[in-house]
């Protein structure tokens, strides 16, 4: 029997369709990190903008053109289902298409009528490029991946997929299910949830912008002393940093790894002195109003709110006597210094 219930309110409380693709590292715009960072309530997002609230109005239009393009019959259920094993795996599943029309949604033994699900999304025409042959399961990875979740939960065969790209093309995927790839999917988000979410323990930092949110409060004043291996790290950057043409990812691979060395210290040394510092530049206050600086100058206090900023991450010039010989003759070179 499928765990029916409410789950809109406390997203913290479960892992949803939206989040494993961020949890098995497939996500553009969401990383592990982020869905650890919610779930244990260290970071609460009011998750507004125009796409969402557009996604959110578009979807009875395109359920509604989906039903007119195929003869469907849907449902709309808005409470979310629970895996019945896994029941922190929660699925809000756009439309149920129903076996026939005068059915109700749930057997009475709690199973379902429905013969598959539909989910609706928006794309814009840049990303048309991410959608495959319509017909096809060439869907974004992330996507695939919440239409297989949603497969384990409702023990449903196949899914489909309708996306309006472009505010003008509605294209249709089907999506069938994988049994092995869906157990190895969820045996994932079962891990997470146990070991990092249960345990509060984060996951590892994949990236710079993971590092600035799981070190984003410093310990003020905190001084760690440079290993060798930090060392040579950093001698590697110079010497990335140096060259004209490099790739980013290289140089963004060793900040990742200083920032995760470092954690929540604010300055790295070698022998007493400064090789990186890591710290946030002092809060900035905004007024709410300026009608308010103008009238009543003598509150302006009280209606500040610090607004704390990212951590700068500095990498300082290491001393001659710890660089590379083969760079310091480079770099006399490039200064016009003759050796």
């Amino acid at each position: 029997m499928l765990n029916n219930q409410d789950f809109t309110h406390n997203r913290a409380s479960f892992l949803g369709g939206s989040d494993i693709g961020a949890i098995l590292g497939v996500s553009k715009y969401c990383s592990a990190m982020d869905v650890w960072l919610e779930k244990t309530g260290k970071r609460v997002d009011h998750k507004d903008s125009f796409a969402l609230r557009f996604g959110s109005f578009a979807e009875s239009f395109i359920a509604d053109e989906y039903a007119l393009l195929t003869g469907e019959h849907l449902i709309e259920h808005s409470e979310g289902l629970a895996h019945p094993q896994y029941s922190f795996c929660v699925g809000h599943i756009d439309r149920f298409v129903l076996e026939k029309k005068e059915l109700p949604l749930f057997h009475s033994d709690g199973g379902l009528n429905a013969k598959k699900l539909l989910e609706c999304k928006t794309a814009n025409h840049y990303s048309q490029s991410d959608w495959g042959e319509p017909g096809t399961d060439a869907i974004p990875l992330p996507y695939l991946c919440q239409c297989l979740w949603y497969l384990g939960i409702t023990n449903l065969s196949e899914i489909d997929v309708a996306v309006l790209l472009g505010g003008s093309d509605l294209r249709v995927y089907t999506v069938t299910r994988d049994v092995e790839l869906e157990s190895l999917m969820f045996e994932k988000a079962a891990f997470f949830w146990t070991e990092h979410v249960q345990k509060d323990m984060p996951p590892k930092p994949q990236s710079i912008d993971d590092c600035q949110a799981l070190f984003q409060r410093a310990s003020i004043g905190k001084t760690l002393e440079a290993s060798s291996e930090a060392l040579e790290l950093i001698r590697k950057l110079k010497a990335l940093e140096s060259q004209t043409q490099v790739e980013e990812v290289q140089i963004d691979g060793i900040k990742q790894a200083l920032m995760e060395t470092m954690a929540d210290a604010e300055v790295l040394t070698y022998l007493g002195k400064p090789v990186i510092t890591w710290k946030a530049p002092k809060a900035s206050y905004r007024i709410d109003t300026k009608r308010l600086g103008l009238e009543h100058p003598e509150l302006v206090k009280a209606y500040q709110s610090p607004v704390q900023s990212s951590r700068r991450f500095v990498v300082k010039d290491l001393p001659e006597e710890l660089m590379p010989y083969e760079l310091i003759l480079e770099e006399k070179a490039m200064e016009g210094v003759a050796l």
